[in-house]
């Protein structure tokens, strides 16, 4: 089982998160590009950092949208759109191939994921960058949505996601974070869920549904209050469940 984090979201002077902690628990980093957060130097200084620990990379593409971190839905054409992930993928690449190492795989952030999940225009634009720069580059989301098959029907690996610290909602659909309750942050709660999605493969929703997931990557999310203790309690519920950690294998 893959476990990855959303790493490298400062900008500048600003910080945001505990990224040298998690880098230690997290077997993937998704490390931000710059256009919902990141710069050049903390995206070099984390590329650096995580081959040092054999923690892979992925890009973890957004929207041009600084001010609001990503979480605000911009209406591009596919082509803008497309040109926008391209560049975000080729400059990450760029800088983790001067460290040693190179990107696996594309995750998109925010409002960005949340929209090509079900909006097959941005979706396929998504996929259409990321296959025009690489073809052996996996598409990290959840499944049975429009990315994961745009992804599939371009020949790219999708990695199937769940999200460890987010309610679900009935449907397989996360809780919106606006919402009370979307985010949980109490690691012993957490790491149970985690157990029981890499183990017994199934999320309890908000009214108590059994939700059946097939994860193959676990997402801790670096901005979650208190994400350090949340990604250490998790990875020692889950090696004591007898659950591999490691990075899924390239396409």
């Amino acid at each position: 089982m893959d476990l990855n984090a959303d790493l490298g979201e400062g900008f500048g002077a600003w910080a945001a998160g505990d990224d040298d902690s998690l880098l230690e628990l997290v077997t993937s980093a998704n490390v931000a590009c710059g256009f919902h957060a990141g710069d050049p130097t903390i995206m070099r200084a984390l590329c650096v950092d995580a081959a040092a620990r054999r923690v892979a990379i992925g890009a973890h593409v957004a929207y041009r949208d600084l001010a609001g971190f990503g979480r605000r839905f911009v209406d591009y054409g596919a082509p803008e759109l497309a040109d926008i992930v391209l560049y975000q993928v080729a400059a990450l690449d760029g800088i983790a191939r001067s460290a040693g190492t190179a990107v696996r795989y594309v995750k998109p952030h925010g409002a960005l994921y949340h929209t090509a999940l079900h909006d097959r225009v941005q979706a396929g634009a998504v996929v259409a960058a990321i296959r025009s720069y690489s073809r052996n580059m996996a598409v990290l989301c959840q499944p049975d949505t429009e990315l994961s098959r745009c992804a599939e029907a371009a020949g790219l690996r999708v990695v199937a996601e769940a999200f460890v610290d987010r309610a679900y909602l009935p449907s397989g659909g996360l809780v919106p974070r606006r919402e009370p309750g979307a985010d949980l942050i109490d690691p012993d709660e957490v790491a149970e869920r985690a157990v029981r999605m890499a183990v017994d493969g199934e999320v309890v929703a908000v009214d108590g549904t059994r939700v059946p997931l097939k994860p193959e990557s676990l997402c801790v999310h670096g901005d979650t209050p208190g994400a350090v203790a949340i990604a250490d309690a998790v990875r020692t519920s889950l090696t004591a469940a007898g659950v591999r950690l490691e990075p899924f294998s390239q396409p």
